[in-house]
């Protein structure tokens, strides 16, 4: 194995999509945003047939350029998805990796009024782009969603609000459970604001005038207010903290915003979204920072409350903290794969 590069037995092609719904977003994004797109062993020797399709998603301030990111003695994803592939682990299908990066290091997947139409993105640009230029097999049944942390987040709650589309997904300790992996950190985000007389935006300042992340207060506070700017967005655009910045009161009608996007409590209202699901894949490390695995554990309950048979259901647990666990993407994108095939 080199450690700066591998040949491949499929191949990677890059594009640049301009987005009509990203055009003049709140955050002034590029509209214009690169997809990577896989086609595995094969693509071109058959040309009559069609494939699955799975689209990976990026954790919080994550972007596309981190697929070609390379660990000390390890592969990045789209070289160990070939391996997937090549040695005839999974039947063959068509990744698509795409970028929902925004200003405020990401996008949630959702539609917000903070940060841009990005679930329509993907939903309603993306999945259409990839079916007209490749030979996809275009139904839910055959296309799945994967992701990490907020990417794991997003691929929870992408099949729930677009069961036409999605039928299958793959959650890697993605953000569930709020009340677990974001109320913590508020008291945190309290006392790092006293060097801002409480005010994010004077930290935001702060934050842009210099090297990111050279403050030890730098990753807790984006992360709040990166949510924020997504989940409690005012109409204008304004993002509102769940907590008085100062005493660290919650602020319950904001709050309740955020929780109406925890994937846990969204279940029962999607309940037959995702019943329909072909396969769920859900796990999350044990060390968890985030308790991610707790909130693993409580979806996996969820579904099953709601009537998702178990046998769909892949879940889980392993010896792992949040980060370091691109090891898992493979595992799961093969199981997927065996899924989702014709």
């Amino acid at each position: 194995m080199l450690p700066w590069s591998a040949e491949m037995a499929g191949r990677l092609e890059e594009h640049t999509v301009s987005s009509e719904l990203l055009r003049g977003n709140p955050l002034k994004d590029p509209h214009e945003r690169p997809v990577l797109v896989y086609l595995p062993p094969g693509y071109d020797d058959e040309p009559e047939r069609r494939y699955p399709s799975v689209y990976v998603i990026t954790g919080f301030t994550g972007h596309v350029g981190i697929w070609r990111n390379r660990m000390p003695y390890r592969r990045p994803f789209p070289e160990t998805a070939d391996a997937v592939f090549a040695a005839g682990d999974a039947p063959p299908a068509i990744v698509v990796f795409v970028d929902a990066w925004t200003a405020h290091g990401g996008s949630q997947y959702i539609d917000s009024p903070g940060t841009g139409r990005y679930h329509s993105y993907i939903c309603d640009e993306i999945v259409p782009w990839v079916d007209g230029r490749y030979r996809t097999l275009d139904a839910p049944e055959h296309r799945a969603i994967s992701g990490k942390s907020s990417g794991g987040y997003g691929a929870m709650i992408t099949p729930m609000l677009r069961p036409d589309l999605f039928g299958a997904l793959a959650t890697h300790a993605g953000d569930a459970l709020f009340e677990y992996c974001y109320l913590p950190e508020f008291p945190k985000c309290v006392r790092h604001l006293r060097k801002y007389d409480g005010d994010v935006w004077r930290w935001w300042d702060d934050f842009h005038g210099r090297v990111s992340f050279t403050k030890p207060e730098d990753m807790e506070l984006l992360n709040v207010l990166g949510m924020a700017v997504c989940y409690s967005a005012r109409q204008d655009g304004t993002p509102e903290l769940p907590f008085d910045p100062v005493t660290g009161v919650i602020r319950p009608e904001v709050w309740d915003r955020w929780l109406a996007w925890d994937p846990v409590r969204m279940v029962p209202g999607h309940a037959e979204a995702m019943r329909s699901q072909r396969a769920i894949w859900i796990d999350g490390g044990t060390r968890d920072e985030w308790f991610l695995d707790v909130g693993a554990e409580a979806f996996r309950q969820a579904l099953l409350d709601a009537g998702v048979a178990e046998d769909v259901i892949r879940f889980e647990l392993f010896e792992a903290g949040h980060g370091g666990i691109d090891y898992r993407y493979p595992l799961a994108l093969a199981w997927l794969c065996r899924r989702i095939a014709p």
